[in-house]
């Protein structure tokens, strides 16, 4: 008894050595299919099978006891019918291999086990093996085992149950509880394993991690898309000295080895680079690693590009200096201060945009007396209730400086302060009344994000589509007329486009379209122009604050850059991809019109520069239709 126990536990370190070495080889499968991951751990469990009944309990008339169904066992429950398709032949084959009056009857029980994990597998409906499942799978394959060997008459002839059985049943069972158990918790270390590799792989930033040297050990998918590698461990083991210029490289490594010596972490750096013609913009993060000693042994760095964040930024800043530039010709209220903060002039506008405390912005008050009385009324929103004397000094004093600034009133309006400095320290203060202005802003904000949802639906040029440039034009039109400011329409029409698709194909037409885009791109630079295609080949550029000069100028340099490309045109006159311009403009003052009757206006235009002889300019005007501009 004590032999059969001592070799039925070597068959146990048996069954663990099999499952350590398919711990040390799963990784190598994973970036298999699930289906060969499943073959791959079926043969590795029928190879341990075959090493269990190498190392069995021999017994007469060949019988042979071992520990080979806990590994079928959790072949089936762990890699299910693709795992035990190869485990159990396998476990049979050398079954048969070795023989004896028991072969038959040892082929049946590796079957039964088989079956009652398969079973036990079904039953689980794709779910994730449990802890409880390992101990019902063990206690459901010893009973089998112990069912076998009462009825199988080769089995109960050739020993006893209490000798042999017993020892065989416990350690089957406990093999399949002990292998298990470790692929279980190996199996949560592994989707862990899965969850940081996902983190690190699939975030949208740029990670990675240098050691000492400043050699780069582990790096995310992007970062190594971004350097041209064609993956992540094909850029392990380079630096920076690879990836960029030297003289960047110099820089980058110095700095991270003083980050390194010092152990300080540096947080949002930006930085700007040329990338071919563009300018990027990058915040970086490196922050140093530490041993469980406490001692440096690398850095970890994040990196974000941060163009669009940076372009947005800017626009926006344009988007407030063109208000605030709009109002320097405005003569709405006005005032003088001398350098003593005293009111020595002010227009009765000034005093009337300021309801609560007009009484004090007369000429003689001083800015202090003005600012208690506006703090008295509560009169602007953001004032404290409860001041005192520093604050309003400290808010006199800032009077007297260069500055632009927006403020809002108790009654909802908003009010345009623009302050500049006269050589003799005189501050002269313009107030506007921009409510209307900053209703304005929020409505084309609001309709320009919609725009850049709508704009992506114009899948061959990538600008603006008809459904967009029509609520545009709308937006654009009612504001010019509130605020009488001029509006310009260009209607271009691609010459001989039927004739061009004709000759050279719809897919050089597509890229036909594509440049004449972009030359109007580069035509149409301001932030408030907007290009949008119109169908087919037609487009338009919507300009709000643009008069005829302005229109005629896009105009002429949009036909200049097309000329420049000098596309082939066998089936145009001009042998060569031109352009015909219809501008519509309405006037600051102009008499109000619909959107449907200003298209109208630039349609008419555009089919006069088709009649004149294409390839030119025509300016739509009431009293003679329309006015060629160049032929």
């Amino acid at each position: 008894m004590n032999t059969t126990w001592q070799i039925l536990t070597g068959n146990l370190a048996i069954v663990a050595l099999v499952i350590s070495v398919w711990a040390h080889i799963y990784f190598r499968f994973r970036q298999l299919s699930d289906l060969h991951t499943k073959l791959a751990f079926g043969a590795v469990m029928g190879a341990g099978t075959m090493a269990s009944m190498m190392m069995s309990v021999p017994l007469t008339n060949g019988v042979f006891i071992d520990l080979r169904y806990s590994l079928v066992a959790i072949s089936a429950l762990f890699g299910g019918a693709p795992s035990a398709i190869l485990t159990i032949p396998m476990a049979v084959a050398f079954r048969l291999y070795m023989g004896g009056a028991g072969a038959v009857d040892g082929v049946i029980s590796i079957a039964c086990a088989g079956a009652v994990s398969l079973t036990l597998r079904i039953l689980q409906k794709r779910r994730k093996a449990k802890l409880s499942d390992i101990f019902i799978l063990g206690a459901t394959v010893s009973l089998t085992l112990l069912a076998t060997m009462l009825i199988l008459p080769n089995q109960v002839s050739a020993m006893t149950l209490q000798l042999v059985g017993i020892p065989a049943i416990v350690l089957n069972f406990g093999a399949i509880a002990v292998a298990g158990s470790l692929l279980l918790q190996f199996e949560n270390m592994a989707q862990d394993r899965d969850l940081l590799t996902a983190a690190l792989t699939q975030t949208p930033d740029f990670q990675y991690v240098k050691n000492r040297d400043s050699v780069f050990v582990v790096v995310n998918r992007n970062v190594a898309e971004h350097h041209h590698f064609s993956s992540p461990e094909a850029m392990i083991g380079t630096t920076d000295f690879h990836i960029a210029t030297q003289r960047r490289a110099e820089v980058l490594f110095a700095e991270e080895q003083d980050l390194m010596r010092r152990g300080e972490a540096q947080i949002n750096k930006i930085e700007s680079l040329m990338q071919g013609e563009r300018e990027h913009w990058f915040r970086t993060s490196k922050v140093p690693l530490r041993d469980r000693d406490g001692v440096i042994i690398g850095l970890a760095g994040v990196t974000r590009d941060i163009t669009e964040e940076r372009r947005i930024e800017r626009e926006l800043r344009d988007n407030r200096n063109m208000l605030s530039h709009a109002m320097s010709g405005m003569s709405d209220g006005f005032a003088m201060y001398d350098p003593q903060g005293k009111l020595v002039y002010a227009n009765p506008q000034y005093s009337n945009l300021f309801p609560l405390s007009g009484v004090v912005r007369v000429a003689g008050y001083n800015i202090r007396d003005i600012l208690r009385k506006a703090i008295e009324t509560q009169e602007r929103r953001n004032f404290p209730v409860a001041v005192d004397e520093q604050w309003i000094e400290t808010a006199a004093r800032d009077l007297h400086r260069d500055k632009d600034e927006e403020i809002d009133l108790y009654d909802g309006r908003w009010l345009s302060l623009r302050t500049r400095m006269t050589a003799d320290g005189m501050a002269l203060v313009v107030v506007s009344d921009v409510t209307a202005m900053k209703q304005a802003e929020h409505s084309l904000r609001a309709v320009a994000d919609r725009m850049k949802s709508l704009a992506e639906t114009d899948g061959l040029t990538g600008i603006v589509n008809r459904r967009a440039f029509d609520e545009a034009l709308a937006l654009a039109l009612a504001r010019s007329v509130r605020e009488r400011t001029p509006l310009s329409l260009l209607m271009i029409d691609v010459d001989r486009f039927k004739a061009y698709n004709d000759t050279y194909g719809h897919l050089a037409g597509d890229e036909c379209l594509k440049a004449v885009t972009d030359c109007l791109r580069k035509a149409a630079r301001r932030d408030t122009d907007i290009v949008a295609r119109f169908g087919g080949e037609e487009f338009v550029v919507l300009m709000p604050e643009a008069d005829e000069a302005d229109a005629c100028r896009v105009a002429g340099q949009f036909r200049d850059a097309l000329h420049a490309l000098n596309l082939p045109h066998t089936g145009s006159e001009f042998t060569r991809v031109t352009a015909s311009v219809g501008v519509a403009v309405k006037q600051s003052r102009g008499r109000a019109t619909t959107p449907s009757e200003f298209m109208q206006h630039a349609d008419e235009a555009l089919y006069d520069a088709k009649r004149g002889g294409r390839d030119r300019v025509s300016i739509w005007e009431p009293a003679s239709s329309t006015r060629a501009v160049n032929g």
